[in-house]
C-alpha cells in the first residue's frame, strides 16, 4: 500500500506561509549551462579567425580573449582595426560595449551574494551569456551553479577555438570571403532580442541600428558604435519630455473641470 503524506494542519489565525521559490534540478540548469556555454564558446573560432585576417598576432588575439572575454567588445576591437580604424577609436568603441557588464555586475552582485574573495575573480565571467543564465534561475543556488557553469564553459571554450581559429586563419585562405566576421554580433543579437521586453527597450535598440547604419558610410570605422549609443539617452529624454506634457495636460484638464463645477 502505498505511503500517503499528511499535511499538517494550521492552526486558526496563524499567518498564512509565504511560499518559497520552486528550486530547480542541478542536473537542469547543468544541462542549459552547458548548452549555451558550448554554442557561443564556439563563435571563439570566428574570432580568432578574423582576429588574425585584421592583422593582429597570435599572442594579441589569444591575449585579448584570455583578458578581455567578451565577444561582442572583441569583435568590435578587430573589425574596427579591419577596416583601418585608429586603434584608439577602435578600443573606445570596445570599452563602451564593454560597460553594460558593469551594470550586468550591480544586478548579479545581489543575486549571488559571493564571498568577497572569490568576486573579483568571478567579475571576469559577468558577461552577457552568464549573466542571461543565472538570471532566469528562480533560486540563489542555482543562479550560483548556472553562472560559474556557463561562464567555465564558455571561458574554456571561447580561448581555445580563438587559438584554433587563429592557427587556421592561414589555411581559410581570404578571412574575409567566408563572413566570419558575423557570428559575434549574430550571436549578441540572438542574446539580445528576447530581452527587448518593453517599448521603451525596442525604440533603443531601433534608434541604436539606425544611427550605427546611417554613421557608418561617412565616420571612421569605430564611431558609428560611439554614436549609437546615444540611442538609449536621447529615447529616455524623449520619453520623459513626453510624460512631463501627458502630466501638464491632465493638470490644465484637471483646471478646466474644476473650473466648470463652479
Amino acid at each position: 500500500m502505498a505511503e500517503q503524506t499528511v499535511q499538517p494542519e494550521i492552526p486558526a489565525g496563524s499567518p498564512t506561509p509565504v511560499a518559497e521559490p520552486v528550486s530547480k534540478a542541478d542536473s537542469a540548469v547543468v544541462r542549459d549551462a552547458l548548452g549555451v556555454g558550448i554554442a557561443v564558446g564556439l563563435s571563439g573560432f570566428a574570432f580568432g579567425v578574423t582576429s588574425a585576417g585584421s592583422g593582429l598576432t597570435l599572442l594579441q588575439t589569444c591575449a585579448l580573449s584570455l583578458l578581455v572575454f567578451t565577444g561582442a567588445s572583441q569583435f568590435a576591437l578587430v573589425g574596427a582595426l579591419a577596416a583601418g580604424g585608429n586603434p584608439l577609436t577602435a578600443a573606445a568603441g570596445a570599452f563602451f560595449l564593454g560597460v553594460r557588464n558593469s551594470f550586468y555586475g550591480l544586478r548579479l552582485s545581489q543575486l549571488l551574494a559571493l564571498p568577497r574573495f572569490v568576486r573579483p575573480f568571478a567579475a571576469h565571467w559577468v558577461i552577457d551569456e552568464t549573466t542571461a543564465v543565472a538570471l532566469a534561475q528562480p533560486t540563489r543556488r542555482s543562479a550560483r551553479l548556472g553562472f560559474t557553469v556557463t561562464g567555465l564553459t564558455l571561458y574554456v571554450l571561447w580561448n581555445l577555438t580563438t587559438l584554433l581559429g587563429a592557427l587556421g586563419a592561414e589555411a581559410l585562405g581570404n578571412t574575409d570571403a567566408w563572413g566570419l566576421d558575423a557570428a559575434g554580433p549574430a550571436v549578441f543579437l540572438a542574446l539580445l532580442a528576447p530581452m527587448l521586453r518593453t517599448a521603451t527597450e525596442r525604440s533603443v535598440a531601433s534608434l541604436a541600428v539606425l544611427l550605427g547604419l546611417g554613421f557608418l558610410p561617412v565616420l571612421p570605422a569605430g564611431v558609428p558604435v560611439l554614436v549609437a549609443a546615444l540611442a538609449a539617452p536621447a529615447v529616455l529624454w524623449l520619453k520623459g519630455r513626453g510624460a512631463d506634457g501627458k502630466v501638464r495636460a491632465d493638470e490644465a484638464k484637471a483646471g478646466r473641470t474644476k473650473g466648470e463645477g463652479r
